[in-house]
């Protein structure tokens, strides 16, 4: 199992961050996954990332499909797995409406369909092929009619270090997820409680798998998880609670927030409605409070060595093949040690 990073979303303190991350990479971390939602751009930071790491790999978490073309998106890249050695992985997601639409002002439409003519497009153009792509939602060249009439199909100047850069695919909806287990390298979970993966997610994953091309090779099944070495006191896991209530309930609207939609698949609809309806009246810290305790332990990787060690082996039982964790420890030197310890845990 590998032992990766995620990092939290850009703001204030990102190049102390990363001179923890090259602390981390020699402690033992293997991955580390730059965020992007409505924040700060993912690539910038993975380039300061690449030139300041050795030997990790880098990767988005997620880059949006919607707000940059098909093309774009393989260039990108291409560019960042040039500057790191062929160290990047590109993931991607489609995001939600409120983003897409309100932030960034392109309609949410075919999301599935959309995903799949992307990763195909980004493939055709790391193989340097000339690209030729007349898809349901892209057309490269534009045909006559759509545009001026002079496209002419192009290939990419650049020889890539690689011409095939690992894509992962974040999803959490049935159909998302047998996308990623059909076409991509790894699946990118959020909220992942391993008991609930075969009933919630095995169908999906098994429907993707049996139309999955054997020579993508075995799916990277990765989970974001807040960390520590430690006992799990409410304090300590404050701000993941914080996070669930903010997710299932505010990232999205009612009866378009796919957070709420998967706890709800684990058996928390009652609670899912209610922390949705307390969060977006203002009322957070009681949503947070109305999170349940066993869903907040469940997506944490927090306990002592021996804890860890079984909830490791859970993890793995159920599939997962990268952690991502985010260290939870108050002082740098701690979440170092405890960076540590996990890749000691994952090495026996």
């Amino acid at each position: 199992m590998r032992l990766g990073l995620q990092l939290g979303y850009s703001g204030e303190g990102f190049a102390r961050a990363v001179d923890e991350v090259v602390e981390f990479e020699a402690a033992g971390a293997d991955l580390v996954v730059v965020p992007e939602a409505y924040s700060f751009d993912a690539v910038s930071q993975l380039g300061y990332l690449a030139a300041r790491t050795n030997r990790m790999e880098l990767a988005s978490g997620v880059m949006q499909l919607y707000t940059r073309t098909p093309t774009l998106t393989a260039m990108t890249a291409a560019g960042l797995d040039y500057v790191s050695g062929g160290r990047f992985s590109l993931g991607l997601g489609a995001s939600g409406p409120q983003v897409i639409e309100g932030f960034h002002g392109v309609a949410y439409d075919a999301p599935l369909a959309r995903t799949r003519e992307v990763v195909e497009i980004c493939r055709r153009v790391w193989r340097r092929e000339t690209l030729v792509h007349a898809g349901e939602r892209y057309r490269i060249p534009l045909p006559p009619g759509e545009g001026t009439g002079l496209g002419k199909p192009l290939k990419l100047i650049n020889r890539p270090v690689r011409d095939r850069i690992p894509i992962l695919l974040a999803a959490m909806g049935p159909r998302n997820v047998a996308l990623a287990a059909e076409i991509a390298d790894g699946w990118q979970a959020l909220f992942l409680d391993p008991a609930a993966l075969p009933e919630v997610f095995g169908p999906a994953l098994a429907a993707g798998r049996a139309r999955r091309d054997p020579a993508l090779g075995p799916l990277d099944i990765m989970v974001p998880l807040p960390f520590a070495v430690a006992e799990p006191t409410e304090r300590l896991l404050a701000r993941h609670r914080a996070q669930l209530a903010l997710y299932i309930g505010g990232m999205g609207a009612r009866g378009r927030n796919f957070s709420n939609d998967l706890v709800r698949r684990y058996g928390y609809a009652d609670e899912a409605a209610t922390i949705q309806e307390l969060f977006l009246s203002g009322r957070r810290d009681e949503a947070a409070a109305a999170v349940p305790e066993r869903l907040v332990h469940a997506t944490a990787l927090v306990g002592r060595p021996d804890e860890l060690r079984d909830r490791v082996a859970r993890l793995a039982a159920a599939g997962v093949t990268t952690l991502l964790v985010s260290p939870l420890a108050a002082t740098r030197a701690e979440r170092v040690k405890d960076i540590a310890e996990l890749k000691h845990v994952l090495s026996r």
